[in-house]
This record gives C-alpha cells, sequence and structure tokens, in this order.
C-alpha cells in the first residue's frame, strides 16, 4: 500500500479516543499489518498483534481505492485466535 493516502473517518476517530487507540498503533497496523482479511462490503481488515504477556488483536477496517485506504473503523480485542487466521 505504499503512496497511498490514508483518511480516518470521524466514527473511526472518535472509537481511537474512546478506546485508547493511538495513531501510531493504527498507522503501524495499516503500513504494516500482520495479516489483512477480507471483510463484507469490499473492505479489508487490516490487523495487527499488540502487548506481551497480555496480547491484544487491533484490528482496523479499510475500504480501499486506487488512491487512498479510508479507515472506517478501528477495535482491539482480547479475543485474538477467535481472530487471527494461521495459515
Amino acid at each position: 500500500m505504499p503512496g497511498k493516502r490514508i483518511y480516518i473517518s470521524t466514527h473511526a476517530r472518535f472509537e481511537m479516543k474512546r478506546r485508547g487507540i493511538k495513531f501510531g498503533q493504527v498507522l503501524a497496523a495499516i503500513r504494516n499489518p500482520g495479516q489483512i482479511l477480507p471483510s463484507r462490503k469490499g473492505r479489508n481488515i487490516y490487523q495487527s498483534k499488540l502487548g506481551g504477556t497480555r496480547q491484544f488483536l487491533l484490528r482496523v477496517i479499510i475500504k480501499e481505492d486506487k488512491q487512498a485506504c479510508h479507515v472506517v473503523t478501528v477495535y482491539k480485542t482480547s479475543k485474538v485466535s477467535k481472530y487471527w487466521r494461521q495459515p
């Protein structure tokens, strides 16, 4: 996804603030995701593992077009095994 602009929706910004997710964490998950999974409505889920002894999964839901990535929403979950897909 190099060269694409990243737009964060008002909803995603609200959720980042409410859930204590930093912009740098979202940016890192987009630029270097652990996994990219397909989602509904033509969206993708970029996800990365966070934490040390207590792991969390950061999930960033994105709608991509040719020029940009639009962040729809963002959340953290402790249910890593539910969402992480093994190769």
